[in-house]
């Protein structure tokens, strides 16, 4: 158990909440995606630091699909550029569904990258050469996004290829026009095996949050695409990236997101997190209606919404040590239990739902061999209404777990006396300055009074 456990529960609490709707229904003009199991529902987050959380069935390879529109887009932008790109796919919402003929007059263009019909163009850019195949080149990205080799499902690339239709359809059109680079054959094929390229709820919130982070894995620290390619993919993400519906998303979600006919959906909180979800039955725009459901209520309940934070100035964590690396050591007979047991985390800035996922973290990691822990929050300027409920139930956990706490809280950012042994379920130590708290940790180690 430990104290970053809160940001599971999160997860955990939403699947609960949303595991009973039985509203859609898995995709069938795919046959090998009608096959999945209706009941199955996971979600996973990934931070900025790496840090990984998941509940339900996460674990559960399924293919991309549309959800490698973005990733394929951000891949064309970083071999042949905004300019040579946007020659042949716009970047203006349809108003459309997924399938829909949005070419632009005159032109021919597709209207972004997120349609099928933009997404088939694009796919077509990849370069393709002897040494380097297009399809070679999608895999590797598109796993370098992930942090992991990614392979791809033939039985659901058969599936789609003989009856994909509409799509040979799409591709024959915008050739007409002269705005299709390849063989609309070729473009296709390649297009179907892109979208049958497996993955798991964890990998997606991996790849999201690859976005938010400015093209660099957090798992791995690899620089996938530059910060500008992925702020431009975001921006199209956050216009276009769930259709038709991309307008109400953004209005009631607020963050760039993506969805996919097997259940996958990817939302982004720049500079914050990635977070996916998996469950295949779907709504009438090709949505998965648990996951929308989900990741809807937890910005509201978190205040995700793009445009209501703004980016925090600094790191929250600013420190994470053990008591004796402290500038000031507190006296000389508890060193070697200072040394052994207790950490401390200093806190700063306003703290909320990310930031409060960062110091739970910060806590876990601090105390060598489940010793005693120091929470800074001197330099702690706000805490919201869920950070505040985060890390309650983060020390709780500390403290369940047999490990002593203590807080440095001169503005009592944490609630008064009653609130805090509420949240905590213990009369958790308060002091005005860290060497006091660390004092009072050593001294309770010792067992003095």
């Amino acid at each position: 158990m430990s104290a970053a456990d809160a940001v599971t529960d999160s997860l955990q609490s939403l699947r609960a909440r949303f595991i009973g709707v039985q509203d859609g229904k898995p995709a069938d003009y795919i046959p090998q995606l009608a096959l999945a199991d209706p009941g199955a529902f996971g979600l996973a987050l990934v931070s900025m630091d790496g840090h990984r959380y998941s509940a339900g069935e996460a674990d559960i390879p399924f293919t991309l699909q549309s959800v490698s529109k973005p990733f394929i887009y951000a891949l064309a932008l970083s071999l042949l550029g905004l300019d040579e790109v946007s020659r042949w796919v716009g970047a203006e919402p349809s108003g459309e569904a997924f399938n829909a003929i949005s070419l632009e007059p005159g032109t021919g263009r597709p209207a972004n990258a997120m349609v099928n019909a933009g997404a088939i163009v694009t796919t077509a850019l990849i370069p393709d050469t002897p040494h380097e195949p297009a399809f070679d080149r999608i895999l590797s990205c598109l796993g370098r996004f992930a942090g992991r080799e990614l392979d791809v499902d033939e039985e659901v690339f058969s599936s789609e290829s003989v009856t994909g239709d509409r799509n040979r359809a799409l591709a024959y059109l915008i050739r007409s026009t002269g705005t299709m680079p390849v063989d609309p054959v070729l473009a296709v094929d390649r297009y179907f095996r892109q979208c049958a390229i497996r993955v798991t709820t964890i990998d997606l919130a991996t790849m999201a949050a690859t976005l938010a982070y400015g093209g660099v894995n957090p798992v791995t620290g690899e620089q996938v695409v530059s910060a500008e390619v992925a702020a431009r993919v975001l921006a199209v993400m956050a216009t276009c990236g769930m259709y038709d519906g991309s307008g109400d998303w953004l209005l009631r979600v607020g963050l760039p997101a993506k969805s996919g006919v097997s259940g996958g959906l990817i939302a982004v909180g720049p500079a914050r997190f990635g977070v996916a979800t998996y469950s295949p039955p779907l709504d009438a725009t090709g949505g998965s209606v648990r996951g929308h459901a989900a990741l809807e209520t937890m910005s509201q309940r978190y205040g995700l919404h793009l445009m209501l934070n703004p980016a925090l100035p600094g790191s929250t964590v600013t420190l994470v040590t053990t008591a004796d690396d402290l500038p000031s050591a507190p006296s000389a007979e508890h060193e070697r239990a200072l040394h052994e047991q207790v950490g401390v985390v200093v806190a700063q800035g306003s703290i909320d739902f990310t930031a409060a996922e960062r110091v739970l973290y910060a806590l876990d990691e601090s105390g060598p061999n489940g010793g005693s822990v120091v929470l800074d929050l001197h330099d702690v300027t706000a805490v919201d209404s869920v950070a505040l409920a985060m890390l309650h139930t983060g020390l709780a956990r500390l403290l369940s777990d047999g490990r002593r706490a203590a807080v440095v809280d001169p503005r009592g950012l944490l609630g008064p006396p009653d609130v805090l042994r509420e949240g905590t379920g213990q009369d958790l130590p308060r002091y005005a300055t860290r060497e006091d708290a660390v004092e009072g940790c050593a001294q309770a180690l010792a067992g003095e009074d």
